[in-house]
């Protein structure tokens, strides 16, 4: 018990803020569907226009019903559950691998405590905190006025996704040699389980009066799936939530004998060992950035290779979906108007969207390497060489560019070798290449914003970094819902970057967006160079 106060001790500040900002996030949600569709025919537009459209079904999750707590449950269950893993995931990552490098386990190890006690602790402290989150969603979604029952029955499904992460997280973490390397897969494994669950609903069966949806069987390969299953504001039922903490309990008992059997530092997948002599390119900036880069970058194209081929291998069969059923082809028809290569055209939209994310997480993970360099004390010797801090900084911003520019080059070039194979039309060669690099000048805008923090605010950086980019994701998710200030929507850059497409791109603000990114990349520049290294 004493290891689990120490870790909770250091997460003081960061659990309460995941813990409340999600819970925050359900009750606005909750709120803005009261105020925003109070009458039942408004909510029944939605929830029929969702059912309708396997674009909205993948991105948002699964109609279940016409009731105000159906509603919310639909627009952000999904969200929420990937923002629980991804809060146990670093949670578990920041207590055992990242500490077993930086020493602080094998200080702990030299007392006389059983090997496995700080893992112990660490499933102890996610249990706790993801029992918490559980309890505080629910008192969000009641305090919003929706029912107890279904309230405790939402807040536990987010709760149960949340607690498996932190099982698999801890498996990660005896697999990988590195906490960037399995911070890195396990939060790769939260997108998977939320694009599983996406492909399950979107090939899901509507009803015939278009208000509730059946997932399909791929959804049951991810916990996001199941816990939709639990259906709490329709009829509510707990059972899956038992096959989540089933599994959970499972893996933690075997990771439990894993690391009893394992040497510390060791992993399953053990370090590759460097070359003795740097080759040509580590001589510069750029070439010591892409050393250390390569394969995080390598995993981010490879997910948007993943999404592309989603895009462009089910758009067409989507498509024959809808085509096989009458009444749904007829209310798409009405909603999105125009022929069939036009409705393909709004569900790989929608999946772009998605892979210009990936494009932003990959250039913001980039420029926050840095911040791990100057902690872990490498950044010191770089500095001690002849070399300015404003290459150093450069080199690292103009790798972070291209990263996201090759990962939204690849998603748009996966989906458009989808939809060629699948022998469909998609407009002029490099269409959609072009409509997944329309999203980069967003990216650049968050990439200079996360470099400005690290110039100004180092230590607070990478939660920062972090936390601006779940903002504008939530501004231009949930803006419009929440019934936000049109002012404080614009300040998402992801509300200026067009659904090509679908819609046109806009020149003025792509040039706007890229002067944006060019003047703070200009002040971190300009600050980096007048503050001293940090620990």
């Amino acid at each position: 018990m004493a290891l689990v106060l120490v870790q909770a001790r250091r997460d003081r500040i960061i659990l309460p803020a995941w813990i409340l900002g999600i819970a925050f996030l359900g009750f606005a949600v909750a709120s803005a569907v009261a105020m925003e569709f109070a009458d039942e025919a408004e909510r029944a537009t939605i929830i029929t226009m969702a059912a309708a459209s396997p674009a909205f079904r993948f991105v948002r999750g699964l109609p279940d019903g016409t009731g105000i707590g159906a509603v919310v449950f639909f627009q952000g269950y999904a969200f929420t559950a990937v923002l629980a893993g991804l809060m146990s995931t670093f949670l578990v990552t920041r207590h055992t691998r990242t500490d077993e490098e930086l020493g602080r386990a094998e200080l702990i190890g030299s007392a006389p405590i059983p090997r496995a006690a700080p893992l112990t602790a660490t499933l102890l402290l996610g249990a706790a905190a993801n029992l918490a989150l559980a309890l505080t969603v629910a008192a969000g979604f009641a305090a919003a006025g929706l029912p107890g029952p279904g309230a405790l029955t939402a807040g536990a499904a987010v709760g149960a996704v949340g607690a498996f992460f932190v099982a698999l997280a801890a498996a990660i973490a005896q697999v990988m040699p590195s906490g960037r390397a399995a911070n890195g897969a396990a939060a790769g494994l939260v997108g998977a389980a939320y694009f599983l669950r996406g492909i399950g609903d979107a090939f899901g069966t509507p009803s015939t009066d278009l208000t509730q949806v059946t997932s399909g069987w791929v959804s049951l390969l991810s916990p996001i799936g199941w816990g939709q299953r639990t259906r709490p504001f329709s009829a509510a039922d707990p059972a899956p939530l038992l096959i989540v903490a089933f599994a959970a309990a499972a893996l933690a008992v075997t990771v439990l004998v894993i690391r009893n059997g394992r040497d510390l530092s060791a992993s399953l997948l053990p370090e590759r060992a460097g070359r003795e002599r740097a080759g040509a390119g580590g001589a510069s900036f750029l070439g010591l950035a892409w050393g250390q880069q390569r394969t995080t970058l390598i995993g981010w194209c490879l997910a948007a290779a993943l999404l592309g081929g989603i895009a462009g291998g089910l758009g067409p069969v989507v498509s024959d979906v809808i085509g096989g059923n009458e009444s749904l082809r007829e209310l798409i028809l009405r909603l999105v108007p125009g022929s069939r290569a036009e409705i393909i055209d709004v569900f790989t939209a929608a999946l772009l969207g998605i892979a210009g994310v990936l494009a932003t997480t990959a250039g913001i993970q980039t420029v926050l390497r840095l911040r791990a360099e100057e902690s872990e004390g490498r950044a010191e010797i770089l500095w001690a060489t002849p070399r300015s801090r404003a290459r150093w900084l450069g080199a690292n911003l103009l790798l972070a560019a291209a990263s996201a520019a090759v990962v939204a080059t690849v998603a748009g070039t996966a989906a458009s070798i989808g939809l060629t194979l699948s022998g469909v039309a998609n407009g002029p060669p490099g269409l959609l290449v072009v409509a997944a690099l329309a999203h980069l000048p967003a990216a650049a805008v968050f990439v200079a914003a996360t470099a400005v923090l690290f110039a100004a605010a180092p230590r607070a950086s990478i939660p920062l970094g972090w936390g601006m980019l779940a903002g504008g994701l939530i501004l231009g998710q949930f803006g419009e819902l929440l019934r936000l200030p049109a002012w404080l929507q614009d300040v998402s850059p992801f509300r200026h970057s067009p659904a090509m497409p679908v819609e046109p791109f806009d020149p003025a603000a792509a040039l706007t967006m890229s002067a944006i990114a060019l003047a703070g990349a200009g002040i971190a520049t300009y600050l980096l160079r007048r503050r001293d290294l940090t620990a």
